[in-house]
């Protein structure tokens, strides 16, 4: 029997983190299309001026989606996740908004420590919601150097309360054991699952009441206390942005270049495509080396058609990169 609710009434909420393009957003849409009896409202956040996971997710109107942007959920905007959270259940009080549960997508560079606080420490919120696990997502094929370079992917592995470990089908299966060990090494409570192409048992993830503030306060015994929370300088993104349709060939091998000589500092790269000659979006990921892209929404006749790009990485050239995809654009266009 699926769980709507707390039994104290409190709305139950699944922190779902994971470093950059670990596989996260396609996790969620696993949730938001899967036949759990329950109806889901999503809070997304994005490190950088702009979003497009929104575009990324599938959505059938069965689940209300707030993005929020500019910055980190767990520092800059988390006063605008109290606000949120408490807009969303007072609307849920109301009548205007029927959702039975909470999702919380974190950007890749979040730490999911004051995200978890904010359960604690504000009273609204604890008034209303229920942590009821966190769920941490793991690159099989790019956890290892995440974990050696990144404080942040450490730390969501150390406070998560499920583990899922994604791509096991780009690594050997020795590869895949041995980083299975390492993270069994760094949470010995926290159960780990794969999850290939967002492929995991729901039920697993959603209404399982795991958080166990107990076992958070000996692995951070200042949790309730210290706000605090810094990033990695070196980290920034940027957003590129064309409303004229590129040529796909030309982008197929822009990509190709510029991942072969910046891949490593190219941490994590999405968005939505507009190609000539092709009348639905199209939506793009990449993390380092590897990229695809897949066939998404048709556009909608009110709409305009924008290519939208957000880039997060290491000291990237920025210029380069907007005059590489510049010189993408169709030959036609190009002429005109």
């Amino acid at each position: 029997m699926t769980r709507l609710a707390s039994n104290d009434g409190r709305i139950p909420t699944t922190i779902l983190t994971g470093f950059l393009g670990s596989g996260k957003t396609t996790l969620l849409n696993r949730v938001l299309t899967e036949h759990h009896g329950g109806r889901v409202a999503v809070i997304e956040n994005e490190f950088g001026e702009a979003g497009i996971d929104n575009e990324l997710l599938v959505q059938d109107g069965h689940e209300q989606i707030v993005e929020m942007n500019n910055g980190c959920i767990c520092c800059t905007v988390r006063g605008d996740l109290v606000r949120i959270l408490g807009s969303l259940a007072e609307r849920r009080r109301t009548g205007e908004l029927d959702f039975d549960r909470v999702i919380i997508e974190t950007t890749g560079l979040a730490d999911p420590a004051p995200v978890a606080q904010t359960f604690f420490v504000d009273e609204t919120v604890q008034e209303n919601y229920l942590l009821d696990a966190i769920v941490t997502v793991v690159d099989a094929r790019h956890g290892n150097a995440q974990l050696d370079e990144h404080h942040e992917a450490q730390e969501q592995v150390g406070f998560a309360d499920r583990i899922l470990l994604s791509k096991t089908d780009l690594v050997t299966p020795d590869d895949a054991q041995a980083i299975t060990a390492r993270l069994r090494q760094m949470n010995a409570r926290a159960p780990i699952e794969h999850s290939d192409f967002g492929r995991t048992g729901i039920s697993r993830l959603i209404d399982i009441r795991s958080f166990d503030l107990d076992a958070i306060l000996e692995i951070e015994p200042d949790f309730l206390e210290d706000l605090s929370h810094e990033h990695d300088d070196d980290v920034s993104s940027f957003v590129y942005r064309s409303t004229v349709p590129l040529d796909a060939d030309r982008l197929e091998e822009f990509f190709g270049s510029i991942v072969q000589i910046y891949g490593a500092a190219m941490l994590r790269y999405k968005g939505v495509l507009n190609l000539a000659g092709v009348e639905r979006r199209t939506t793009f990921q990449g993390v380092h080396m590897i990229f695809g892209a897949d066939v998404g929404k048709p556009w909608r006749s009110d709409e305009t058609r924008e290519t939208k790009i957000v880039f997060i990485g290491r000291q990237l050239p920025q210029d380069l990169i907007r005059q590489g995809l510049d010189a993408c654009i169709e030959v036609e266009q190009k002429h005109r």
